[in-house]
């Protein structure tokens, strides 16, 4: 349980994040960024020591299945891929639960995703390409955050 409480820590951090809009700046990308790859990783491992040590007494003691060497052996490149996840005791039952693939295919969209918008929005903090207000002239751009907040705090003339 220990394992889950980093993700943990970082879903509720960019859950309190989007109530607060936070979700536009690197860090709340960056939150989502590692609880996918957390989850990911703890999901794949889940799925790949799912067989144990021994996959045929897993099979026989745990799951009360009849293990098949032939099959084993018929298909044992199968069982070192890194994705999709399987090992099967024999023709029909398989040691990896079945949600774990459709788990792992989903957390790695969402590092995608993640690592997409914190690529992004780093880049445009750090003065990526410059944004024009609608109807303003050619060649003017919308001041960033920085310009806006130190002209917000200047004292008008007197």
């Amino acid at each position: 349980m220990p394992l889950l409480a980093i993700p943990a820590w970082s879903v509720w951090r960019m859950v309190r994040g989007a109530r607060l809009g936070d979700w536009r700046r690197p860090g709340w990308f960056g939150h989502a960024a590692w609880a996918s790859f957390a989850l990911l990783a703890l999901v794949w491992l889940w799925g790949a020591l799912s067989g144990g040590l021994d996959i045929e007494e897993t099979c026989r003691l745990r799951h009360h299945e009849p293990y098949d060497e032939a099959y084993y052996q018929a298909h044992r490149d199968d069982y070192f891929r890194l994705f999709p996840l399987s090992q099967k005791c024999n023709a029909g039952y398989d040691l990896v639960a079945p949600w774990v693939n459709p788990a792992v295919a989903v957390l790695f969209l969402l590092l995608l995703a993640a690592l997409t918008g914190l690529v992004g929005s780093v880049s445009s903090s750090l003065g990526g390409p410059s944004r024009r207000r609608p109807g303003s002239p050619p060649g003017s751009a919308e001041p960033g955050r920085r310009e806006r907040r130190r002209g917000a705090r200047r004292r008008p003339a007197r």
